[in-house]
């Protein structure tokens, strides 16, 4: 290829050889594969006009690709518009036989633009295939020359952000956007991101090591920066978002959070004479239940967390003899391994199937792609889980120390924290909150029911270390606490 100024050099010389007059010069970067270029019908309205009787040009395929271009020029031929057309490397005359081998160059110049276009999708579907992301890399990702796409240091860690604050469901789109586009995420351009950009980067799954390509799903080499678990959670948020809450409501602590535990309808709060009491709405069945002041029930969710959390010397220790096991850890299943990837290969094997059903025609194609997509998704599913479980020893341990250290939180909250702090902890540690007779009630859940339901907050369950077993190893740390 030669490059614009090379080519005009040329023609300046040939136009200088040839003796002709340049009325003017025309540059055309657009490309010439579809109709609609601004300065060639621009030229070619000028020429009409009788302003010149001919054109040069480095070759015929500068002129026209496409066939609606290449007929004009033919047309204001046979009309007498252009007179002559002249290129360095191309002899055409007005002639029967020039026309001919001009509309012969045309039609070879929308040859290679359409060959050259189906092999470039052929490499990208090829590049599909084989893992590797065909072009450009999407936001959260950088083009590796020879590796496909790799995750963007800087990027691809607000990408993570993004799913996983969007599928809290305490996010609208809009809110995602203003937060997120604050904290950097932006195009590769420096634009900023719209709420639609975040949409489409919310259903992209390439994300979680998945491409979408063509309408297919295809499984890629590149890092995945989610997991699908975390994406299958974003969708279901997204499909399930209600409209965001009319504002204009005080912002009260505890409105909308606790129930009746008489009715079952919402508490809400009511601001009286400088205090704030609690009440059931009732709005649906007649309720016996009176006020109760914010500051009572405050006092009771600090109570409740210490319910469920260790003494600050019990939990330190534990942490200690927990890094132990830790330490000393070298259990590994084979078996599940071994399970969990033969259940890999029959998935892929059952891929390979399907393909060779929908050559054979014996699937149509939409119910290939449907067939393919749920194979894939369980596949990357599969994966997961086998890349989990080989962590999982690790993961247990941190798991416990994460909770552990939680209990030491909570406990410092309750002691010093303000209302808002501590309460945001209270969520976590339970559900079905409610209050009734001007008594907060709650179901610890997970890791803090049997913490609840042990003998050391309170409790008198001599099976509650057994059942935690799962959660704190084969020998409970609740089992070596009561031997200490």
């Amino acid at each position: 290829m030669r490059s614009i100024s090379d080519q005009l050099a040329e023609l300046k010389e040939l136009a200088v050889k040839e003796q002709i007059e340049v009325v003017d010069i025309f540059v055309e970067k657009q490309t010439a594969k579809a109709p609609g270029r601004p300065v060639f019908n621009e030229m070619l309205l000028r020429i009409e006009q009788n302003e010149a009787s001919g054109i040069l040009a480095w070759h015929p395929d500068r002129l026209a690709r496409n066939s609606v271009d290449g007929g004009k020029i033919i047309y204001l031929l046979d009309t007498g518009k252009i007179a002559e057309l002249k290129f360095p490397t191309f002899w055409c005359d007005t002639t029967p036989q020039g026309k001919f081998m001009l509309s012969i160059a045309f039609s070879q110049s929308k040859y290679y633009v359409d060959n050259l276009s189906e092999n470039i999708k052929r490499g990208h579907r090829n590049k599909v295939k084989e893992g590797i992301w065909p072009q450009m890399s999407p936001l959260g990702y950088v083009n590796v020359k020879g590796k496909g796409i790799e995750p963007d240091k800087i990027i691809a860690p607000l990408i993570k952000k993004t799913f996983e604050a969007y599928s809290t469901g305490n996010f609208t789109l809009r809110e995602l956007r203003d937060k997120f586009n604050e904290l950097g995420l932006c195009r590769k351009n420096g634009k900023q991101l719209a709420v639609s950009n975040y949409q489409q980067i919310l259903k992209n799954p390439i994300f979680t090591g998945l491409m979408r390509y063509g309408g297919e799903i295809y499984e890629g080499k590149h890092e995945p920066i989610i997991t699908k678990k975390l994406f299958d959670s974003v969708q279901e948020v997204m499909m399930r978002k209600s409209k965001p809450h009319s504002k204009g409501l005080k912002p009260f602590l505890y409105r909308g959070f606790f129930r009746c535990g008489e009715c079952g309808c919402f508490i809400t709060t009511e601001q009286q004479k400088g205090h704030n009491y609690l009440r059931c709405t009732k709005r649906k069945n007649p309720c016996e239940q009176k006020y109760v002041r914010e500051e009572i029930i405050t006092s009771q969710v600090r109570t409740e967390i210490q319910k469920v959390s260790l003494p600050l010397d019990w939990a330190n220790w534990m942490i200690a003899e927990n890094e132990k096991d830790r330490q000393s850890e070298t259990q590994s299943s084979e078996i599940f391994s071994q399970k969990t990837k033969d259940e890999i290969s029959l998935l892929d094997s059952k891929i390979e199937k399907l393909m060779t059903a929908y050559l054979e025609n014996a699937l149509s194609l939409e119910e290939y792609r449907d067939a393919k997509s749920a194979l894939v998704s369980s596949k990357q599913l599969l994966k997961e889980k086998l890349s989990a479980f080989e962590k999982k020893s690790h993961n247990r341990f941190e798991l416990t120390d994460k909770f552990l250290k939680a209990s030491i939180n909570n406990i410092e909250l309750a002691n010093e924290g303000i209302p808002e702090e501590f309460f945001r902890e209270f969520k976590k540690v339970g559900s079905n909150f409610q209050i009734k007779d001007r008594t907060v009630l709650f179901e610890p859940r997970g890791a803090w029911r049997i913490l609840a339901e042990s003998g050391f907050c309170g409790g008198n369950s001599e099976q509650t270390a057994l059942r935690a077993d799962h959660i704190f190893g084969s020998e409970t740390l609740f089992e070596k606490l009561r031997r200490r």
